[in-house]
């Protein structure tokens, strides 16, 4: 890996184990959830559900993008896989519940519920790919996959950024559940046109 990549990856990862794990105090009793969360009209049992999917996908995604993991460590790369992709099925088919059932208005669950959709077809997609060892098609989705649950991290940067410009919290909940993924599957993409320009034997 190159030096920002390398970065990259290193901040990535530590706002990936920062939040799964103070999200997995919801799985453990150890706090209320916030408001708009838990006016939820699904909130029970499908938050714990949806916590524990999308934990376990934070916890494992970062590992899954280390080139020598996959170069060196195949079988390894194989079964995290695996649990990575269990981990956002279940998060995103109980995230889609949870969409239904918010309390903020139609805006909010089409944010969360698109949000939900793609995610569960990014990680299906990829994990199709790669049961038909369509390897490059794999890594794409997977990147896609993993932009998506990625927004687990940048909704809970964008919070305390609305909180501190006084922004009406239901208004700022309609804006953050997009802003939560899209910039971040746009950024997907963007490093995906990149990376299929570069010449052949190019550094990933």
């Amino acid at each position: 890996m190159r030096r920002w990549d390398w970065a990259f990856w290193s901040v990535t990862a530590f706002l990936c184990v920062g939040i799964g794990l103070f999200s997995a105090r919801y799985l453990v009793g150890g706090g209320p959830a916030p408001p708009e969360v838990a006016a939820n009209a699904f909130v029970s049992p499908w938050l714990l559900i949806h916590v524990a999917g999308a934990v376990t996908a934070l916890l494992v995604g970062p590992i899954q993008l280390l080139p020598a993991i996959r170069a060196r460590i195949t079988w390894l790369h194989r079964w995290l896989g695996r649990v990575y992709v269990t981990g956002c099925l279940v998060g995103g088919t109980a995230g889609l519940v949870l969409a239904l059932g918010v309390s903020s208005g139609p805006v909010t669950a089409a944010g969360f519920g698109m949000l939900a959709v793609l995610w569960l077809a990014t990680t299906t997609l990829a994990w199709r790919a790669v049961l038909q060892r369509r390897f490059a098609d794999h890594r794409a989705w997977m990147i896609r996959s993993f932009a998506l649950t990625l927004a687990a991290v940048t909704l809970r940067l964008y919070l305390p950024i609305a909180e501190i410009m006084a922004l009406p919290s239901e208004d700022a909940y309609r804006a953050i559940s997009f802003l939560a993924w899209v910039p971040n599957l746009l950024a997907a993409e963007l490093y995906l046109r990149m990376r299929s320009g570069r010449p052949a034997g190019a550094p990933a």
